[in-house]
């Protein structure tokens, strides 16, 4: 096994996740005459492009922040023909609809310069029809220098099938004729897919998302990505879209976290317990089901305890994304539900990630409503009060450093109560979250503190110092809410 080392900086990271298109439309991206967008704010089930672009996330990095972002993770920008991009026909261009390369430069020194970092979204286990060497196939069959890029296995190719008794005669996607399937043993695959890892880092970029990389099934491919990306900035993040158990790819030698989707689904098992929708769509998020506070902290003891303690502090802690419902269509609209996950979130080792919008309250089923444009019209569709909680959560974890990189105890947990405690040598966080429709009182012992005096720094302190007493801190905090103590050094 090697030596496992992550990039500190993303344990201070709280992350923002924007997909491109429907994020923000700038107009100093200029297109040629003729390119029309549908309005901003279509449905986004009618797909197309509403025409977001990179210089927008530009102009909107005031805005993250003011909320407290210093980190961005983008959905794919690289030249595509779908408006998610993950359709991708060139890696070494950034798509000219975003703004082309001039853009991406802008959006890497603008946000460098307010110290935040930029990852972007690689996928490099498929490629789309309008790749060059898929293209090349296309034209040449079977006479392409190019045909053991991809996985064919017949001639002529039927790249458009949609008959399920003659489907595409080559290795696709989940079987989607749109996204042929690299042949990541060709050594000529490799050594492109390799050069592009090489050249975004080499630009700028902070680090990798990596889409389904389970899907290629060679540790060989990870551990020379790795060595390759660490080779020109050792400080960039590799997180790979894993769904389950990743203890395969987080040794040291592949990734340094995951997209860690199971921290999100316990969290929503428990604070939406009450009012979780029981039509749940996506595959994974579908098997959600209501947690006590007991099974809520068993779930999640038990998924940080596949990892070592140096992968938990830089997991990607997921709530929603691009490709789930969001979280507050999965909480059936209830807030105090939401605003509970946040602030747990805020509190826990990892870097918390915010699918854009969910802050303001943007609220829908999964894929394609969950990746409708941004409102920028804030006085008719923000919930302000919602945008105030989390600027002021992401503010307590940065005003903290024990809530970023203390070590973690969960001191008790009962049907809808959950106390822990972040620790970082002689300072000291509790966090207490009660899930019920009622105020509840919690009294630790003395023997399990730090400290004889604490103060409440949220909600935010008042000034008011509590003190242990009788050998014991009495703590009482209201219905669907939270409280965080710190000792007074």
């Amino acid at each position: 096994m090697s030596e496992i080392q992550t990039p500190e900086w993303v344990k201070h990271a709280v992350f923002y996740q924007i997909f491109p298109d429907r994020f923000a439309r700038s107009p100093q991206t200029t297109h040629p005459p003729g390119v029309v967008f549908k309005p901003w704010g279509s449905p986004p089930q009618e797909q197309g492009f509403q025409g977001g672009n990179l210089y927008g996330i530009v102009e909107k990095l005031d805005y993250l922040a003011d909320l407290g972002i210093n980190a961005i993770y983008l959905n794919p920008i690289f030249a595509s023909a779908a408006n998610h991009r993950y359709h991708t026909f060139d890696y070494m261009k950034i798509d000219p609809l975003l703004g082309g390369e001039a853009a991406f430069r802008a959006l890497l020194d603008s946000a460098h310069a307010r110290n935040m970092r930029v990852v972007i979204d690689g996928v490099f286990n498929h490629a789309s029809r309008g790749f060059w060497a898929f293209h090349h196939i296309l034209e040449n069959q079977a006479n392409s220098p190019y045909v053991n890029w991809f996985h064919v296995y017949g001639q002529p190719l039927r790249p458009y099938s949609s008959d399920a008794n003659n489907p595409a005669n080559y290795g696709a996607w989940w079987g989607n004729p749109a996204l042929p399937k690299f042949n990541t043993d060709d050594p000529g695959v490799r050594e492109h897919l390799f050069q592009v890892a090489r050249h975004w880092i080499e630009f700028g970029a902070d680090g990798w998302r990596l889409d389904v990389p389970g899907e290629i099934d060679d540790d060989s491919f990870w551990q020379e990505f790795r060595a390759l990306v660490k080779g020109v900035n050792p400080d960039a993040y590799i997180v790979g879209e894993i769904w389950h158990d990743a203890r395969r790819w987080l040794k040291g030698d592949q990734f340094d976290a995951v997209m860690n989707y199971y921290f999100g689904m316990a969290a929503l098992g428990f604070f939406a317990r009450r009012s979780l929708r029981p039509d749940l769509e996506h595959q994974e998020f579908s098997h959600v089901k209501p947690l006590s506070g007991m099974e809520f902290v068993q779930r999640i003891q038990e998924v940080m305890g596949w990892y070592d303690w140096r992968i938990n502090q830089v997991q990607l802690n997921m709530g929603d994304s691009h490709d789930t419902p969001r979280l507050l269509w999965m909480m059936g609209e209830e807030k105090s539900a939401l605003e509970l996950f946040a602030l747990f979130q805020m509190t826990m080792p990892g870097a918390p990630c915010i699918y854009y919008g969910t802050e303001i309250g943007m609220s829908s089923r999964g894929d394609p409503y969950c990746r409708e444009a941004f409102p920028w019209d804030w006085e008719e569709k923000i919930d302000r009060q919602l945008h105030a909680f989390y600027r002021r959560a992401i503010d307590l974890r940065r005003t903290h450093p024990v809530l970023r990189i203390g070590q973690l105890e969960f001191l008790s947990a009962s049907e809808d109560q959950v106390i822990f405690r972040r620790s970082l040598g002689q300072s000291e966080a509790l966090v207490v979250l009660n899930n019920a429709d009622t105020p509840s009182e919690h009294s630790l012992p003395s023997a399990d503190l730090a400290a004889r005096a604490y103060y409440r720094v949220w909600p935010e302190n008042n000034g008011a110092i509590t003190f242990v007493e009788s050998d014991r801190l009495v703590l009482q905090v209201p219905a669907r809410s939270g409280i965080v103590m710190v000792n007074q050094s």
